[in-house]
């Protein structure tokens, strides 16, 4: 479990960022970055490459192995110090709260500036790199990929396919991103899967989340990951979060994930509330949405 880098910050002094940019930047071209090169890549004289290391090895924001050199890499809370301390140069944020979600691949904290906000650490790769490098095609053209670039590629995949479709479908306003990191708007209300809904309420919420559904393919995109934990639903709606594996229309495999999509939201209010919900024509709705002619899922019970 990476850990809460946080309570660190105001230790940190601005050679040790420079230290683990330095760090960071030696990543693109080896896991390991050789001792020797450090100086070069973080522009820190050698003394003060040493004494660094020390501080951020200490702190944990640093690993140390010794191969057939004596190597360095960022831990991933390295690297969300050197992103939250992005953020706060940026004037983004100004503090930092508790904890709002720990999940396969992100860890979300609630963190304050003009108002509440959400701040999202993307940890793909983290668990279980090789199983990411198959799964996502954004790692397919890089000949050295670690964990830091498919977490960062997330996180800018995010980014854009939420600011494509913010307002007009229901996700969380971007704020800003760096490196493997969101800040985004603070959801309201409770995920979907721990939702408890009255039965007159049922057939209309799936509703609400299948319309998202088909504004977003509207807007271009298929989310490509709708389960029940990735909607939240409070009295003013639905709200779908988590983008980073969303799709374009034109993507060769778009109509599947559309399915798969409704099969999967479909699946589960029929799984829970098996009287309220009727059984739904899952492949003649995503038809409709494709068309731009969905209205509800009781003209497509069968």
């Amino acid at each position: 479990m990476v850990q809460n880098v946080a309570p660190l910050m105001p230790d940190l002094e601005a050679e040790d960022f420079y230290l683990l940019s330095g760090v960071e930047q030696g990543m693109r071209f080896s896991e390991w970055v050789q001792r020797e090169k450090i100086p070069k890549f973080s522009r820190l004289t050698i003394e003060n490459v040493d004494y660094r290391l020390d501080r951020c090895l200490d702190r944990g924001l640093l690993e140390r192995k010794t191969i057939q050199y004596e190597g360095y890499k960022l831990t991933f809370e390295g690297y969300d110090a050197l992103a939250l301390h992005t953020f706060a140069e940026r004037d983004t944020i100004q503090g930092f709260g508790s904890s709002l979600g720990v999940g396969k691949e992100s860890d979300v904290f609630e963190v304050q500036s003009y108002k509440p906000l959400a701040l999202k650490y993307h940890r793909e790769g983290f668990t279980n790199f090789r199983e990411v490098m198959k799964e996502r095609d954004y790692t397919s053209d890089r000949d050295h990929v670690s964990w830091l670039y498919t977490a960062r590629k997330a996180a800018e995949r995010e980014y854009e396919r939420l600011e494509s479709l913010f307002p007009d479908v229901s996700v969380p306003r971007p704020i800003d991103q760096n490196r493997h990191a969101i800040v985004m708007e603070k959801m309201e209300g409770v995920e979907l899967s721990r939702a408890k809904l009255e039965s007159e309420q049922v057939v209309g919420v799936l509703d609400l989340v299948v319309r998202e559904m088909a504004t977003a393919y509207r807007e271009g995109y298929v989310h490509a990951d709708m389960s029940e934990y990735n909607v939240f639903v409070s009295e003013s709606g639905v709200t779908v979060f988590d983008w980073p594996q969303a799709v374009p229309t034109d993507h060769d495999n778009a109509a599947e994930f559309l399915e798969r999509d409704l099969r999967n939201i479909v699946g589960y209010f029929r799984r829970k509330y098996p009287q309220e919900v009727p059984d739904v024509d899952v492949p003649s709705v995503a038809d409709a949405i494709a068309a731009g002619e969905f209205d509800s899922v009781r003209e497509h019970a069968d």
